[in-house]
């Protein structure tokens, strides 16, 4: 795979891309990932009839929460607290890090274990308490992988999508000092060893939330692993970092929850691991944190809620399978977005958190063809929110000369039909001509990295048409 050098910022998106389109093993690693997920997603679909009827009822509760967050909110800390546990709320991502890394502070020998956190990234708190003087360790497997090779996730759920097992050999071979090895069984027993030790070691644990249930003050963790549960169990202070939008009502509500999320992000009917912690260790176990911060996250979440034409993002509920049905997302990897959250929620999501300016370009880094709203087991209609986003960044800014009047002459064009007729005429006169050896047209500049499709022998009108005279025939 081509060393990259382009820092991983939403600003440098066009960059991103244009190192990462031309590298063939990086695409046929994305392409691998993604095709697997989609084919063991769609078998176990099939499990359940009405899955379209559940995809309905999950996009209805979380319509229901964020409509009324506030009352859930409250009673979830009021049944949390009396379970014994402290929750805190922190309006951004430098308040979330520095509360994260004031508790931690308190305790022990400044060693902390991390479960995988897709919050945690966001709020780049392993960093932060790098920053502070603490050893933080990833403890999920892909997490590992991409903090020896110091990079971020390229994927909601599948954080070193990206490498082949070849690189991730060679990787640990070289951080580690192991002799090469690209056996996934080998690799896994060598870095399970490693952090059998560091769990041991370490005084603080710190964990994201899958989803948080108002009615008992439970927080929910999903895994396949086993590593969240060591980093929650067995350090004395466990620290839980969620955004306000992970709350479900009741437990009736978190158990389709599960089922949704299981097989839209890995293709599982639920994952190996399911933990429900209600508050810390009580007096009479043995097991468990003797303290549980439950650290409560904004960071722009509460101006998405007043949006009415953005709200909906918040529904996500981080399974990825919008990144592994996009066909952008397959052609450029998580990291070509230049964001912890790529692919369309990312797309969405992103300008919220890390500002507009700096995310503008992401929106348009998507071909709006719908396939992400098809497949979101919450029914977030991602690509109308990508043109909701597209339509207000083009109000601010003035986009190029050429681009503006190109579009302006396509306008003129489709608003006329004899006009539109004669244009679709021309292009499928002179088609052959322009096609290159796969087929496709060749488009300057634009074609470089895309696929412009041949068009059809005839047009729509023409075969709507020709349907219509045979339908009156008889």
């Amino acid at each position: 795979m081509t060393a990259f050098r382009t820092p991983i910022e939403p600003e440098n998106i066009k960059l991103l891309i244009a190192e990462r389109i031309h590298d063939p093993q990086l695409r046929g690693n994305i392409a691998r990932a993604t095709r697997t997920s989609l084919v063991k997603r769609a078998a176990v679909v099939d499990d359940y009839p009405d899955w379209e009827n559940m995809r309905d009822a999950t996009h209805d509760i979380k319509r229901h929460v964020m409509e009324n967050v506030g009352s859930y909110l409250a009673q979830f800390e009021r049944n949390a607290a009396a379970a014994g546990a402290q929750v805190h709320f922190a309006a951004d991502a430098g308040d979330a890090s520095r509360l994260v890394c004031e508790i931690a502070g308190k305790h022990g020998r400044r060693v902390a274990v991390k479960s995988k956190s897709m919050t945690g990234e966001e709020i780049d708190l392993t960093h932060a308490l790098e920053r502070a003087g603490f050893e933080a360790i990833e403890t999920d497997l892909g997490e590992y992988i991409i903090q020896l090779a110091g990079e971020p996730p390229s994927h909601i759920t599948a954080p070193a999508l990206h490498k082949s097992r070849g690189e991730i050999g060679r990787l640990f071979a070289e951080k580690l000092g192991i002799a090469y090895s690209d056996d996934p069984e080998h690799l896994t027993k060598v870095a399970r060893r490693i952090l059998r030790e560091d769990f041991l070691r370490a005084d603080v644990g710190i964990s994201g939330v899958n989803f948080a249930v108002a009615e008992s003050g439970t927080i929910c963790i999903v895994e396949n692993e086993g590593n969240a549960r060591l980093s929650t169990s067995m350090p004395k202070v466990h620290i839980a970092v969620m955004g306000f939008e992970k709350l479900l009502p009741d437990f009736e509500s978190l158990s389709l929850f599960l089922n949704m999320l299981g097989r839209s992000a890995t293709g599982q009917r639920i994952t190996c691991y399911t933990s429900l912690l209600t508050g810390p260790r009580r007096e009479a176990e043995h097991d468990g944190p003797g303290e549980l911060h439950i650290v409560i996250l904004d960071n722009g979440r509460t101006r998405m809620l007043a949006d009415p034409q953005l709200r909906s993002a918040l529904f996500c509920i981080r399974c990825g399978a919008c990144m592994n049905v996009c066909p952008v997302y397959q052609k450029i990897g998580g990291h070509g977005y230049g964001s912890i959250y790529p692919g369309p929620i990312g797309s969405v999501i992103t300008p919220i958190f890390r500002g507009e300016e700096r995310a503008a370009a992401m929106p348009f880094a998507s071909s709006l063809c719908g396939a992400c709203a098809e497949i979101c087991p919450v029914r977030i209609d991602l690509h109308h929110l990508l043109l909701t986003w597209r339509e207000r960044i083009s109000a601010r800014r003035k986009g190029k000369y050429v681009e503006r009047l190109a579009m302006r002459a396509f306008q003129h064009i489709a608003e006329r039909r004899a006009l539109f007729d004669l244009s679709g005429r021309l292009l499928r006169f002179f088609a052959p001509l322009l096609r290159d050896r796969e087929g496709s047209l060749r488009v300057p500049l634009w074609g470089a990295t895309r696929d412009f499709p041949s068009p059809p022998e005839k047009s729509f009108r023409q075969l709507w048409d020709e349907k219509t005279e045979r339908e009156e025939r008889g």
